[in-house]
């Protein structure tokens, strides 16, 4: 298709009705910001509060707390009870019990809380006890994920992590004391100093612990953060591009080998054990967002809450004073097709074709499909049947429309940047 034909298409779906899920959303993310130290990679909006503040002494602590429930009873309430939750941060077990359960309590008073939802907790190693733990899954916590990141005490003090390797056993074995259903492990590979060998060993070392669910992913170096003023990308003492991408695909190996499927681009899960709060997010979804930096998708438009506790509290003040009206930024349709397209390439199974199709168009399918074709060529792009087999397409012959496109793993995955960014080029 010409360049010209191209803008075509897009000036054409740019100009019809406006795509609004018509899903209510049965998800929300809860953001806690506390840390003790911030993490020389970090650049979420975190607040730090020392190594020896909680819940339980924090007056910090203690009024976000306040305040996060303020914003969820002034937030209206579209429809299904919610399905999934997820306080992540931030140290969100840096949180007293009763705070937590205050949280979850004054969610199921505004929302509803389906029978058997997955509500998960991120927790650090050393920041919680045995006690602690049983009053989070008495609370309704049936999913934990632990910020390990790595295995090496080395590793660990480059990063400016709080743990060391022993707190991370101390963590499991109470983890497994409590008997926690769901269980993830959070691993970050391209480290300061980090060599293949010692990536593999955390690896292995994973795998021992028995975690339901593994995160792994790839260290990027933000201006912003400690390692952005120290380090330069792919510069010593950061291991090489080459070196990280082994990295990558040594966890694809190792993991798929002890049974883990990799089902979404840095997560692997045994079987049954997928995220799905986090799918929520890759199949762009509706969805909650309450806190200091949080974002929401509701009706069709994208808000994200200040990143300071003073902007975000008054946020909060003024949305009390409009009764919970508040605008986002409506998602126009480009928006929603480049969003679906970067979100659900993450996905080991793609994107349904018949579902682009229903959504964008036939033209804007072409369009995508002509895009993709160098990279299918080479590997990247793969096209998959309505029973999962892999189809070999002719140049001349049309994508199935009752098929799926996917990015190959591993290397589809690998280089997903590359093909996102042509891709892009061309629909934007």
């Amino acid at each position: 298709m010409e360049v010209s034909g191209k803008k075509k298409v897009l000036n054409e779906l740019e100009q019809s009705e406006p795509i609004v899920n018509p899903l209510t959303p049965n998800s929300a993310y809860i953001h806690i910001p506390f840390c003790r130290r911030r993490c020389y990679y970090c650049d979420f909006p975190v607040s730090v509060i020392g190594d020896h503040s909680t819940g339980n002494t924090s007056g910090s602590i203690k009024e976000y707390v306040e305040v996060l429930c303020l914003e969820i009873a002034t937030t209206p309430a579209l429809g299904s009870p919610l399905k999934t939750v997820f306080f992540g941060g931030g140290t969100p077990s840096l949180l007293a019990v009763e705070q937590l359960r205050k949280i979850l309590e004054k969610l199921k008073e505004r929302f509803g809380i389906a029978a058997g939802a997955e509500i998960s907790l991120e927790i650090d190693p050393g920041t919680f006890n045995l006690e602690q733990l049983k009053g989070y899954q008495d609370a309704g916590v049936n999913r934990v994920s632990l910020g390990v990141q790595a295995f090496q005490d080395q590793l660990l003090s480059v990063c400016g992590r709080t743990h060391n390797s022993d707190e991370i056993f101390a963590a499991v074995e109470m983890i497994r004391q409590v008997a926690i259903p769901e269980f993830s492990l959070d691993l970050i590979s391209g480290l300061p100093h980090q060599t293949l060998e010692m990536w593999q060993a955390s690896l292995k070392t994973a795998i021992k612990l028995a975690p339901t669910h593994i995160s792994c992913y790839d260290l990027i170096v933000e201006p912003v953060t400690a390692f952005g003023r120290y380090y330069n990308p792919g510069a010593k003492p950061l291991p090489t591009d080459e070196t990280t991408a082994q990295m990558y695909r040594l966890a694809q190996q190792i993991l798929t080998s002890a049974g883990y499927e990799h089902y979404e681009i840095s997560n692997y899960a045994l079987p049954g054990h997928q995220c799905y709060h986090n799918r929520v997010y890759w199949e762009n979804l509706p969805y909650y967002g309450f806190g200091m930096g949080a974002a929401s998708y509701l009706k069709g438009m994208r808000l994200t809450r200040p990143r300071t506790r003073r902007e975000y509290y008054s946020w909060v003040q003024q949305l009390v004073e409009a009764g919970g009206v508040v605008d986002g930024i409506q998602t126009s349709v480009t928006d929603i097709l480049l969003e679906t397209l970067m979100l659900g390439l993450r996905l080991a199974e793609g994107l349904s074709l018949s579902f682009l199709v229903k959504q964008f168009g036939e033209a804007i399918v072409e369009t995508i499909w002509s895009s993709l074709l160098p990279h299918y060529h080479q590997g990247w792009v793969e096209v998959v049947g309505a029973t999962g087999e892999v189809i070999h397409l002719p140049e001349t012959q049309k994508l199935p429309r009752n098929g799926r496109l996917r990015l190959s793993n591993p290397e589809g995955f690998l280089f997903s940047n590359t093909v996102l960014a042509d891709l892009f080029s061309q629909l934007a």
